[in-house]
């Protein structure tokens, strides 16, 4: 029985997809060659691939820049009240808005930057903010 069981594992998680994970591989390979991938340790490239898991969400508040704002406008001091009583999910959801993905990078929010900007329009209340993905420029009107 024992033999019987230890055939049939290694038939499932061996045998029965290594034709498949062969073809994944040539594939993933071809785009990504492995010894490019060999100057990382394991934590730090799947930090890489998948980008960081914590966030220090007041670092980003620190390195925002602000085109037309001041820190201490009231429209300002209202985005970060909101932004920061928001659940952690809503907030990588707003960070998506931002990048146009979720993941924040690798090296984490202490060297990332982006933009608020006003967006002059005649009748602010009429607009949603807008983000440009690009240049990480969050258009905000008053």
């Amino acid at each position: 029985r024992k033999e019987f069981v230890d055939l049939r594992v290694n038939y499932v998680f061996n045998e029965s997809i290594q034709k498949p994970f062969e073809d994944f591989m040539k594939g993933f390979l071809r785009g990504c060659p492995a010894r490019k991938w060999k100057m990382f340790l394991p934590a730090e490239l799947q930090i890489v691939l998948q980008g960081q898991r914590k966030c220090d969400w007041n670092l980003l508040q620190k390195n925002v820049k602000y085109i037309e704002y001041k820190k201490l406008d009231q429209t300002i001091r209202n985005f970060w009240t909101v932004f920061h009583k928001l659940q952690e999910e809503k907030k990588k959801m707003f960070f998506a808005f931002l990048t146009g993905s979720d993941r924040i990078p690798g090296y984490g929010l202490e060297y990332f930057t982006f933009t608020i900007e006003e967006r002059k329009v005649e009748n602010p209340d009429e607009f949603y903010p807008f983000a440009s993905t690009c240049y990480r420029i969050l258009l905000l009107p008053r």
